[in-house]
């Protein structure tokens, strides 16, 4: 890659950070390219170089969010030391930290509320997880670590809605709330009505599993 290139890619991805903060505090109607000029120390000729409009810019936004959602899902998904219930654990608990802490999906999960957007929301990061999610659930059946005849689709649909709640709450209450303990209740609750009771019994007795960053 040739310096001009490094150059055109750094200001590109500069300029997409800065756009998902705006996103993420404004949403997109009331977002200011004015202001995402100027966190982003671009011209407006450079960012009309990479992107014709604030449309294409939030695209671009959502895109980038679907690349941390899937850096997310693969670290748990491909930990074969845990067992499912304790990646879906780690997973969820990861989103509820990235929600909080990462402007780009924090940017991504506004968007795809607004009306927009809103026909491609089933298609951007629930739809990554969830289905990573679902994933889990069925290697968790097959390990008998549900109740006898729990559906999986309930379970799955039932912690996906709780998450979708509490970020929603989490928005109109206080930036300050702590989205990944909240997350984490999303997904105690419904294992408590229907894990087996012995993998309760080692959930109680040894919580979840410390894990490094």
């Amino acid at each position: 890659m040739s310096r001009q290139q490094e150059r055109a890619r750094r200001t590109r991805s500069v300029i997409i950070r800065a756009a998902a903060v705006e996103f993420a505090k404004r949403g997109y109607g009331a977002a200011s390219i004015n202001s995402i000029l100027e966190h982003s120390n671009a011209t407006k000729g450079a960012m009309y170089f990479h992107f014709a409009s604030k449309d294409e810019l939030a695209r671009a936004v959502l895109e980038e969010g679907l690349e941390h959602y899937r850096t997310i899902v693969s670290r748990w998904v491909d930990a074969p030391e845990l067992d499912p219930f304790e990646r879906l654990h780690g997973m969820i608990a990861d989103l509820g930290e990235a929600l909080h802490n990462d402007d780009v999906i924090a940017a991504e999960f506004r968007l795809v509320t607004e009306p927009e957007f809103a026909d491609e929301a089933l298609l951007r990061g629930s739809y990554i997880w969830g289905r990573a999610g679902y994933q889990l659930a069925v290697e968790a059946q097959e390990r008998g670590l549900f109740r006898p005849g729990v559906d999986i689709r309930r379970f799955v649909e039932a912690v996906g809605s709780s998450l979708a709640g509490q970020r929603y709450l989490a928005d109109l209450t206080s930036p300050d709330t702590d989205v990944k303990s909240k997350f984490e209740a999303c997904l105690e609750v419904p294992l408590e009505a229907m894990a087996s009771e012995e993998w309760l019994a080692r959930w109680w007795e040894r919580g979840w599993p410390q894990t490094s960053d």
